[in-house]
């Protein structure tokens, strides 16, 4: 059952321990399936939500339990309290869509991963940026103990999230930015979106999709030397990078990055 919100174009789909908001643009195109990061909703996607249905793709987003406007079951949740990459599963039958290009950013990229392990049989082509993966093997643990900056979570998201010449360069981007992020999260939600499994180089090694996997220069938490160690354990990958960019890749830089997107995924 969906019931229309047009004030904010979307829809609430009734799915297991959870009422799914999503944005679904329609249309006979290849699906798009955007996953958000920790620091946002489907607010975050827009410049992409934009992008991908003018270049002719059924672009796909929704707010992860416990974020934005996805309300999960309590009595559901205590029972059983279910996986994001379960969720995204339950929506991608409840519209029909058989196959489609997974993306995920950041935190979205730990479900990415998730995901396409799972269920590689839905996966066109994987997409992940600025994401550490939340790879549990100690080589990538330790590394990113390594260049935690201490106290950073202590202070405003932005500080680690966004890179410092959008900061300095675009005030109003960054408000927005950080207006998303003060209202993203429910109270009690975790940060952190439960997974199915844990990922691990082995298990990121068994997914068959066509991956692109894109590093900004400028980020704190997910440097290219450390996407690049988890990522050579990819079957199948290629590598961008964006120049100037911090965590918030998508959203400081939606030229570029919708750019690279493009046109790696008209390729599959």
């Amino acid at each position: 059952m969906m019931t229309d919100d047009n004030a904010r174009g979307g829809a609430h789909a009734d799915l297991p321990g959870v009422k799914l908001w999503f944005i679904d643009t329609g249309g006979a195109g290849v699906p798009v399936m955007l996953l958000h990061p920790n620091t946002g909703t489907v607010e975050t996607w827009q410049p992409q939500i934009c992008a991908f249905a003018q270049a002719g793709y059924r672009v796909v987003a929704f707010d992860r339990r416990g974020w934005g406007k996805s309300m999960a079951d309590p009595a559901e949740a205590d029972a059983e309290p279910g996986s994001i990459a379960g969720d995204l599963h339950a929506l991608a039958e409840h519209l029909k869509l058989d196959k489609f290009h997974l993306l995920g950013v950041a935190g979205g990229g730990f479900i990415a991963l998730d995901y396409a392990a799972w269920h590689p049989e839905r996966v066109r082509s994987l997409i992940v940026g600025a994401s550490t993966g939340a790879i549990e093997d100690k080589e990538v643990a330790d590394f990113a103990a390594r260049i935690a900056i201490p106290e950073i979570r202590k202070q405003s998201a932005h500080y680690r999230e966004i890179g410092a010449s959008y900061r300095g360069g675009n005030p109003q981007g960054t408000r927005r930015w950080i207006e998303i992020d003060e209202r993203a999260r429910q109270p009690g939600a975790g940060f952190q979106p439960p997974l199915r499994t844990p990922n691990t180089l082995a298990k990121i090694a068994t997914i068959p999709a066509p991956a692109l996997i894109v590093a900004a220069d400028a980020d704190l938490l997910a440097p290219p030397a450390l996407m690049r160690l988890w990522a050579r354990s990819m079957r199948n990958y290629e590598w961008a990078e964006i120049h100037d960019a911090g965590h918030a890749m998508a959203w400081e830089q939606p030229g570029a990055f919708n750019d690279k997107v493009l046109d790696f995924i008209r390729r599959h």
